[in-house]
């Protein structure tokens, strides 16, 4: 490359790169995020009218000024949901009197099994500020369709099945907005003291 050349290349190299910072700068000073302002979040959660175990219908309405906890899942979960429903008592527990200004919900996503009464039973193990919902399969894919949450029906042999399903607790605003995931990974007093903090 000559001579000639080679300036022709550090100049253009240098006036992109001061344009590059320009615009930077004037962006900064006017406040703008040029790549970020069209981005808008996704939202979660919603409206919804499902069957609590006790038969009755509940809405997102029942809830309204209260910070409450949202757990997707099934009675016949071998694992993951009985150790997610402990965790959640025991920050419920941990509350003491509080916890009658949170909430937390339960809600299948095996709607062919678990009925009200099959919700009642399984969750006396549990504290009763849990509440487990339930619905028709259009309804409960609706709910789960609004919380993002992914489940699926997985065959086992003998024509008995099991469900694979997200395994997040949504933590919801008192208007019923999406916060944030609820971190079950630490101890109950600390869960109970970030929980305590939005009632």
């Amino acid at each position: 490359m000559s001579a000639r050349a080679l300036r022709i290349l550090v100049i253009f190299t240098a006036f992109f790169a001061g344009l590059s910072l320009c615009l930077g700068v004037l962006a900064v000073l006017s406040g703008r995020n040029i790549v970020s302002a069209d981005i808008q979040p996704i939202p979660i959660g919603g409206p919804f009218r499902l069957i609590d175990q006790d038969g009755r219908p509940f809405t997102d309405q029942d809830l309204r000024g209260k910070s409450f906890l949202v757990f997707f899942g099934f009675t016949h979960c071998p694992d993951v949901c009985p150790t997610t429903l402990f965790e959640i008592s025991e920050v419920m527990r941990k509350l003491g009197s509080d916890a009658d200004r949170t909430a937390a919900l339960f809600i299948t996503v095996d709607p062919e099994r678990d009925t009200p009464a099959s919700m009642k039973e399984y969750l006396e193990s549990f504290d009763p500020h849990i509440r487990g919902l339930s619905g028709d399969e259009t309804t409960v894919t609706a709910v789960a369709k609004a919380y993002r949450v992914y489940y699926k029906k997985v065959p086992l042999e003998g024509g008995d099945y099991t469900m694979d399903h997200t395994a997040i607790v949504y933590l919801m605003d008192k208007d019923g907005r999406f916060v944030a995931p609820f971190n079950m990974k630490r101890t109950a007093d600390v869960a109970a003291a970030d929980l305590r903090k939005r009632l």
